[in-house]
């Protein structure tokens, strides 16, 4: 019967080992998201690993050669306990799988409830009851503010749950 297990790859392998399963016969997932990217002054999004690092192989360990998965090119190993590979419930890839648009995106759901410009207040930190104005969300749930420093405008990142709207 296959179950999905869970492979750890080698630092930003996943690409490389889920290619190199699938050339074995392997059946493989490996949900993504997407990712905002900073580079040279340009912004856009890409798809990254919802878990870097990590992927789902589909074995029968009664039939398959899963020792294969381990030495397999951008594999660092299967999640095992003892000797044995620990299956991850199908209820679990299933949940993951819904979350998917129609090219297979998953929806992080992720709504800043701000907007550029608006007026917000810092809620945690050095800058903690500050006044700044919203500029723009970032990667990784963080938000840009601008804050008035001594006369100056200056540009903080911080947690998306630090900021709130100013009363």
């Amino acid at each position: 019967m296959k179950q999905w297990f869970v492979v750890q790859t080698h630092p930003n392998g996943e690409i490389k080992a889920a290619l190199n399963l699938r050339r074995q016969n392997f059946s493989i997932y490996l949900p993504q998201y997407l990712k905002l990217r900073r580079h040279a002054r340009r912004r856009d999004w890409v798809r990254a690993p919802l878990f870097p690092r990590y992927l789902f192989v589909s074995l029968d360990l009664g039939a398959d050669r899963w020792s294969a998965v381990r030495s397999t090119m951008g594999v660092s190993h299967l999640i095992c306990n003892g000797n044995d590979p620990v299956p991850v419930p199908d209820a679990i890839i299933g949940a993951i799988r819904a979350r998917e648009d129609a090219q297979g995106i998953v929806s992080l759901n992720r709504v800043v409830p701000l907007r550029r410009g608006e007026s917000v207040r810092v809620l945690a930190g050095a800058f903690s009851d500050q006044v700044a104005i919203f500029d723009c969300e970032t990667a990784a749930d963080r938000v840009r503010v601008l804050l008035n420093l001594l006369g100056r405008i200056v540009r903080i990142e911080l947690p998306l749950d630090a900021v709130g709207a100013a009363a």
